[in-house]
């Protein structure tokens, strides 16, 4: 079903611009150059029919198809352009959709299917220093939920919606600040999931109780998102509360109907 929807989307274009093509741009065409040529007499849609009938009739073989390969071009275009403003615009709505979520609220739903705490992004409370596997965890949780349906990483939240903030992150950076942070995410996502895979994340920063909390809003992604952990590549997806990394068959399967068809 998926893929012949995707089909439809670009062959009804082709087929209209064709059609376009030949009925408007090719009558269209004839209609300018008898002007062009002859300006004084008022036969110019008289003769600019009967070069179209002459066409479609097969006096002239080569005209018909280059107006309908014209047009068909045009409606492929015109495809890929609505295509990509509807993706672009359906990003936006998820975006503005959870930006809209009072933070609190979300805490004290606890985690769910789009909704995930972690307590910091590299320093490790309990050892009191960095930890890249805290990093590591991060990034499999935004790519869990890139792979699915989006949500929300909130940063600087226990497990049980306690507030711990941000400020043993701040230290070890070498921007002690929001805008340090934020280059940080960033920096790793791009590092290890993609350039493009920054698109999709929108980190957006609130006080509680005098502490900084980073609620990370992640959207679908348009493309599978893979973690490279050695030589091989991951592919993890969110799943209910949590994030679990699907086995080749899994993720096999998973993609082609998520992404197969497009």
């Amino acid at each position: 079903m998926l893929k012949r929807r995707t089909s439809l989307l670009f062959l009804i274009p082709i087929l209209a611009g064709a059609f376009i093509g030949v009925f408007f741009l090719y009558p269209v065409n004839e209609f300018v150059y008898f002007h062009e040529h002859d300006p004084n007499t008022g036969i110019g849609l008289e003769f600019a029919l009967e070069q179209l009938w002459l066409g479609i009739t097969g006096h002239y073989p080569v005209k018909v198809p280059f107006y309908a390969g014209v047009g068909a071009f045009l409606g492929l275009l015109a495809a890929f352009f609505f295509n990509s403003l509807y993706k672009s615009t359906a990003q936006i709505k998820q975006l503005s959709d959870e930006l809209q979520k009072d933070l609190l609220a979300l805490i004290s739903h606890g985690e769910s299917a789009t909704a995930e705490f972690k307590s910091s992004f590299k320093w490790d409370i309990k050892e009191s220093k960095p930890n890249r596997a805290l990093e590591d965890v991060i990034l499999k949780t935004l790519a869990g939920f890139m792979n699915g349906e989006g949500g929300s990483l909130i940063i600087g939240v226990a497990d049980d919606g306690e507030i711990l903030g941000l400020k043993g992150d701040y230290n070890i950076l070498k921007k002690k600040d929001r805008d340090g942070f934020e280059q940080a995410v960033m920096t790793a996502v791009a590092r290890n999931l993609g350039t493009d895979a920054c698109q999709y994340l929108q980190l957006v920063f609130h006080e509680v109780g005098g502490n900084d909390v980073c609620r990370v809003i992640t959207g679908k992604s348009h493309r599978p998102i893979y973690i490279k952990e050695g030589n091989a590549l991951k592919f993890y997806l969110r799943t209910g509360v949590s994030t679990r990394e699907l086995n080749v068959q899994e993720a096999v399967e998973y993609i082609s109907t998520r992404w197969g068809n497009k």
